[in-house]
């Protein structure tokens, strides 16, 4: 190969200084410019954006619309049967926790409340947990595609725990525990490791809440504790609720 084949070779768009100098402007000026723009669209886009209420409004119409198209719903997982962790927002003010949170309170929209499904619409079956069991999804599709009741445990946690053999830690530690309330689907991970139960699977059937509070009471547990225990993942389910606001007047 020649010297000025070799030289054309290499030859780019860049020949002298002044031009690396403009073409190093233009790499850094165009995407600052591109930043500021979708900065602009975005917060325009904010301010011109519906109320928390119209949103409400939108979400309960969707839900309602999703209703009417499907012969079954179901729903899945703590968010969609108890409102999940963040329903805590139910019992205090939103916009606080967004100030607390939040650098810029402005470009956040978010509902005033966070409820189940079912407090909407009719719902033909309640996926509990937080997370779910894979096993029970498994069992719900089957059922559901068999046209038979889905085969999901609905007792308590404790039964899962005398089951496995594990040593009760409320009796045994007096740790506190909301095994007895709790649906049973979570193969009683925490107490297996010796830790309470958070109720993560919601509220068991024919929860005795108030035997749970009384038991709490008695491990010494204060009632500002012992309502803070029931709002976790499924705080908005109406036993725990029930439960933490006449743990929080007493």
């Amino acid at each position: 190969m020649s010297e000025a084949t070799h030289e054309e070779a290499h030859t780019g768009p860049i020949k002298t200084p002044n031009q690396l100098l403009w073409w190093s402007l233009f790499a850094f000026v165009v995407p600052v410019f591109i930043i500021i723009g979708l900065v602009a669209y975005v917060t325009s886009a904010n301010k011109t954006a519906p109320g928390a209420v119209d949103e409400e409004i939108k979400i309960a119409e969707r839900i309602q619309k999703v209703r009417r198209q499907c012969a079954v719903l179901v729903t899945i997982g703590a968010c969609a049967t108890a409102g999940g962790i963040q329903a805590l927002r139910n019992w205090s003010d939103k916009d606080e926790y967004v100030r607390a949170v939040y650098a810029r309170p402005d470009f956040i929209q978010t509902l005033k409340m966070s409820t189940p499904i079912a407090e909407h619409v009719p719902v033909d079956f309640e996926l509990r947990g937080c997370p779910i069991n894979k096993k029970h999804l498994i069992e719900l599709i089957s059922a559901t595609l068999a046209g038979r009741k889905p085969n999901i445990p609905t007792h308590s946690l404790c039964m899962k725990c005398k089951r496995s053999g594990n040593v009760c830690i409320t009796i045994a530690r007096g740790v506190p525990c909301l095994g007895p309330v709790t649906q049973s689907g979570c193969g009683a991970l925490c107490p297996r490791f010796g830790r309470g139960c958070y109720g993560c699977y919601g509220p068991a059937e024919s929860a005795n809440t108030a035997a749970m509070t009384r038991m709490l009471r008695e491990l010494g547990q204060k009632d500002e504790e012992i309502a803070r225990l029931f709002r976790t993942f499924n705080a908005w389910a109406w036993q725990f609720r029930q439960a933490s606001e006449e743990a929080e007047r007493a």
